[in-house]
């Protein structure tokens, strides 16, 4: 069976839920198929560790208020949503439009926005299996603290979810190949690496260049999972539960614009057929 019989049948469901939840269990099985993509998703970042507790443990000693496990922590949940959301999808539907998978599920009864979300679910419900093991085991190897308020935590998640997927998708219209997807997606995986305090916390940078990170497109989306644990993203003392709403406002307001404007660009401009 093919990868475009798969998919086509899978869309064919009579609700929108129904029809995200096939084509996303068609799109599971042509994952796991991919052992490059599976090495990519499940391996990277947890090759990352060991070089992130390094540069983390450089930075400590010239910021002695870092929060070292806070920071890496973040940095882990980060990279792992990276890899598997953004990198790992892009490619995906790179493959789907070059093998004409998408353009014919368009002729069904399937929106464009659910082929899309579709497309994306494996890869969402994999990082978020691999961000609870990540919390897990920091929680039990490095005994961190009870989180402050989950319900950030899971705001920062979805807006997290949702602006990679809406970048994979843009980044997909200038990608030619699944190989060059490496080169295409380099500009976002070193900004957000960089600029959005993974390997380099916030806390840690100069006032004014740190300021500037914070409006980035994934910043608030990272902040806020690191203010739903530990109370704070590192722009100040831990506040309690109450305390941790009225920091959350303003990565609310940013990272939703952000998404927002992400969901409408891949929505005019995907490529649903192959770049000449």
């Amino acid at each position: 069976m093919t990868a475009a019989t798969t998919a086509r049948r899978a869309a064919g469901t009579t609700t929108p839920a129904g029809r995200i939840l096939a084509l996303g269990r068609a799109e599971a099985t042509l994952l796991l198929r991919n052992r490059s993509a599976v090495f990519v998703a499940l391996g990277l970042p947890v090759l990352m560790v060991g070089a992130l507790r390094g540069l983390l443990d450089q930075q400590a000693q010239d910021h002695p208020g870092l929060d070292l496990d806070a920071a890496l922590i973040t940095g882990m949940i980060g990279f792992v949503l990276m890899f598997v959301v953004y990198y790992n999808l892009t490619g995906a539907y790179v493959a789907r439009r070059n093998d004409l998978v998408l353009k014919r599920l368009r002729t069904g009864e399937a929106t464009d926005l659910e082929l899309l979300a579709g497309t994306a679910a494996p890869a969402a419900a994999l990082a978020l299996l691999m961000c609870a093991l990540v919390g897990g085991a920091g929680a039990v190897l490095l005994h961190l603290p009870v989180p402050v308020n989950p319900l950030l935590m899971l705001a920062g998640l979805a807006l997290a979810l949702a602006l990679l997927t809406a970048l994979a998708a843009l980044s997909s219209a200038f990608t030619r190949t699944v190989e060059t997807a490496g080169i295409t997606t380099l500009p976002v995986m070193l900004l957000t690496q960089f600029g959005s305090g993974l390997l380099v916390p916030l806390e840690a940078m100069p006032d004014g260049f740190a300021d500037f990170c914070r409006l980035l497109p994934t910043t608030p989306a990272f902040s806020l999972i690191r203010l739903g644990w530990f109370g704070t993203d590192g722009s100040g003392p831990a506040t309690g539960f109450a305390g941790t709403w009225g920091e959350a406002a303003p990565l609310l307001a940013v990272g939703t614009v952000w998404t927002v404007l992400a969901v409408r660009a891949t929505l005019r401009g995907f490529r649903w057929e192959p770049r000449r």
